[in-house]
């Protein structure tokens, strides 16, 4: 089934964009990188913690350098706005068979930091887990069989049992590439992932018609698991839009409510995007325009959401709105 090319987009009316985006760009590490972007972000040990991606290459001339150079800094915060990125990456993944880790979502749990990250491999793209105390040593709990990608961890045990989102490569049976859906497993021990199944299907976000998949790390809530996730539609039409001689895809965020006892029950899903291509850092200038990618999302005791998303694949903005209005959009008939 091939779904309709959506039209203009907008964002939800209960989003701000924080006036000081981008919040992280490649000016502001402190070594030579082209692209930051697509972090992970939470609050650990008294302070924000950001995890961000490094593409290397030259943005004058508008190139990168080989995926293998690939790797992830460190960067932090006293009030989530305003970062100082580390004087080094903090991980990098590359021994001939594995080529990169890229794409970090961070979750705390019993006082440490699990990264969700992805890998390109000679052999597939595979989701891995490691733990860290302090951001400089990892341990990699485990790392998936081929093809799974955008993983994210529940902050805490469900009914016993660790619990994530990932979306798998079914390129076969869906009849294609590009057809990619939301998928749920549960573990007993963060190593060991099965009880999968289908949580949201493309077919079922009306702004997407080329694929979906999770986004930030749910966040709870009274009512339910807030949880974010990228949706992306393609028109043929579209040309050159980007870096990239061709770029004829559109990623916004979603935003979705998931039963607290049972997250395989979606209770509610806002129709429209929570965040569209609309800013002049998300539509011109980037490696690939018209795109957002949250990749954290905290909730203040003030009730406010702070979302952390990559824009046009080169940059860390910050768009916040309070828990509320998030779930009623959910809720919304």
């Amino acid at each position: 089934m091939v779904l309709p090319v959506p039209g203009i987009l907008k964002s939800s009316p209960f989003i701000r964009r924080h006036p000081a985006n981008p919040i992280l760009d490649a000016d502001r590490v402190p070594y030579p990188t082209a692209l930051v972007f697509n972090a992970g972000v939470t609050k650990f040990n008294g302070q924000y913690v950001m995890v961000f991606r490094n593409d290397y290459g030259s943005r004058s001339e508008q190139t990168l350098e080989p995926h293998s150079t690939t790797d992830l800094g460190i960067a932090y915060s006293r009030d989530g706005i305003h970062w100082e990125a580390g004087p080094k990456p903090c991980f990098k993944m590359n021994d001939g068979e594995i080529i990169r880790a890229y794409d970090p979502r961070l979750t705390v749990m019993d006082g440490r930091c699990y990264m969700c990250f992805a890998v390109d491999t000679q052999h597939g793209i595979r989701g891995g887990i490691a733990v860290t105390d302090d951001f400089e040593n990892f341990e990699v709990l485990s790392l998936s069989t081929p093809d799974l990608r955008n993983m994210v961890l529940f902050p805490e045990k469900i009914d016993g049992k660790y619990v994530r989102l990932e979306r798998p490569f079914t390129v076969y049976s869906r009849g294609g590439a590009d057809r990619f859906d939301t998928w749920i497993s549960d573990s007993p021990d963060l190593k060991y992932w099965g009880n999968s199944d289908l949580l949201l299907a493309v077919e079922h976000v009306p702004f997407a018609n080329d694929k979906i998949g999770p986004a930030a790390p749910p966040i709870k809530t009274e009512i339910g698991w807030l949880t974010t996730f990228h949706a992306v539609d393609i028109d043929p039409a579209r040309g050159k839009n980007g870096w990239e001689p061709t770029w004829k895809k559109r990623y916004t965020a979603g935003l979705m409510l998931l039963d607290l006892h049972n997250p395989k029950k979606v209770i509610g899903m806002y129709q429209e995007p929570l965040l569209a291509p609309e800013a002049s850092y998300e539509i011109d200038g980037g490696f690939r325009n018209d795109v957002i990618f949250p990749g954290g999302m905290i909730l203040e005791p003030s009730g406010e959401v702070k979302i952390y998303y990559g824009a046009a694949d080169a940059v860390v903005c910050l768009a916040t709105a309070h828990v509320d209005d998030l779930v009623q959009l959910c809720l919304k008939a």
